[in-house]
């Protein structure tokens, strides 16, 4: 006999994804990890360590409310982050709420290799998940992350790759919905590879379809989920190019034969995607003429916040600057999400 949530915390679920979901705003992704932030602060030569990254994350966190709230409605956070507080003593996660930002929190432990296969993927974290769930609910967190990873090349994705992955995508979000937390779903297609457009949206769909088959048979309640897909592109090799308008159009079809119209919003990641191009695809994805019965928004991480440190530089007298910085790219990707970006319009 199945066991399903009580219509209390169904309700709840559905309104903490609805209102991160809501049209034209998006998530701020600040869950990289100690290691993954290295990289981001050795290109501005800035040392990484804790006090570092607290301070930065209060930059983006303490940008003007009235300018950011209105394009940001939720962020993700790294463990060591939910805890941090500011400067002058407020925790994160009440600042945010301040401002009308929903606090999230990255679950998953990262990927290793999957044995059996030529170099796949799987992503752990699934042991003692039900108790970091229900003691980050306590602490301030409504929602929760789950990044898988599936790779396209020779004889890749292998079904044992797409099969493992979605089991544990869906095992996370019926553990985080039971604690109380809106888990995002993310099966990441890498774009690392020389394939073309028409691969990836098989590959995409294949994927998708696996994940929902998976999110159905563990009894998840879809209106209380939020899925966070890449947009479909060919691989970063690939000698063939394709058109905004021809990635938009692929990726509109892809979620229009895979997802079930009862998920609240699909929030796109970057993917490793310029500021620019996360941009403009994403307002090409809107303008796409076919029904889309969910807001199409962003989970940006590199593509919010590139020239927020190149504005930066760990300099307390750069703040100002770099939260402009954030401040724009924030409102650009809030028109994508309408479908009214103009890139010549990108500097003011």
């Amino acid at each position: 006999m199945a066991f399903y949530l009580s219509k209390d915390q169904e309700k709840e679920l559905a309104q903490i994804a609805t209102t991160i979901a809501a049209p034209g705003k998006g998530i701020l992704a600040a869950d990289e990890s100690s290691n993954t932030i290295a990289n981001r602060f050795s290109s501005i030569n800035v040392e990484n360590n804790e006090e570092n990254r607290r301070a930065y994350r209060e930059l983006l966190f303490k940008t003007d409310k009235s300018a950011i709230a209105e394009h940001i409605s939720g962020v993700i956070l790294y463990h060591e982050t939910l805890y941090h507080k500011t400067a002058d003593g407020v925790p994160f996660t009440t600042l945010l709420k301040e401002n009308g930002i929903t606090p999230g929190i990255k679950v998953d432990k990262g990927t290793v290799l999957l044995a059996g296969t030529n170099g796949e993927t799987t992503t752990q974290g699934l042991d003692g998940l039900e108790e970091r769930c229900k003691t980050y609910k306590n602490d301030g967190a409504q929602f929760a992350k789950w990044r898988a990873v599936i790779k396209i090349g020779p004889n890749m994705p292998s079904q044992l790759a797409i099969h493992d992955n979605a089991q544990n995508l869906a095992r996370y979000a019926s553990i985080c919905q039971q604690a109380g937390l809106v888990p995002i779903v993310e099966p990441e297609v890498l774009q690392d590879g020389d394939h073309d457009l028409e691969t990836c949206q098989r590959v995409t769909e294949k994927v998708l379809a696996a994940v929902y088959k998976a999110l159905s048979d563990h009894h998840v309640y879809l209106e209380g989920t939020l899925l966070k897909p890449n947009m479909v592109t060919a691989g970063q090799a690939c000698t063939k190019q394709y058109t905004p308008e021809q990635i938009a159009l692929a990726t509109v079809q892809t979620l229009r034969r895979t997802v079930p119209a009862a998920v609240p919003g699909i929030l796109f990641l970057s993917g490793g995607h310029t500021e620019e191009n996360s941009t403009v695809f994403l307002n090409e994805i809107n303008k796409v003429t076919l029904h889309k019965p969910w807001p199409l928004s962003f989970s940006y991480g590199r593509a919010l916040q590139s020239s927020v440190l190149k504005a930066w530089k760990g300099n307390k007298e750069n703040i100002e600057h770099a939260q402009k910085e954030f401040v724009r790219l924030a409102k650009q990707n809030s028109l994508a999400a309408s479908g009214k970006y103009n890139s010549t319009d990108k500097k003011t």
